[in-house]
């Protein structure tokens, strides 16, 4: 497994009050979120690099206003509704 770091400024922290955990937390989400929605990367992967199981990562998405659908194009959302 790859393991990425990176530093944040003291002065990030301090005005976000959030402490080393939470700032942690905070960027394995905003990382597990982009790459859903921007790369195409599956709900699962995503959810383990959030550090989350599958349910508490759809809620994630809910709660980023980000659907759990991702479809290319109306044409593709009515073939997999065809499909169901």
């Amino acid at each position: 497994m790859c393991q990425i770091s990176f530093s944040i400024p003291d002065e990030v922290l301090y005005d976000t009050k959030m402490n080393t955990s939470e700032a942690n937390v905070f960027a394995r989400e905003a990382v597990a979120l982009s790459y859903y929605t921007k790369a195409g990367v599956s709900l699962g992967y995503c959810a383990e690099i959030a550090g989350m199981n599958k349910g508490e990562f759809i809620r994630l998405l809910g709660e980023n206003n980000i659907s759990v659908f991702q479809f290319e194009s109306e044409d593709e959302l009515k073939e997999d509704v065809l499909n169901a």
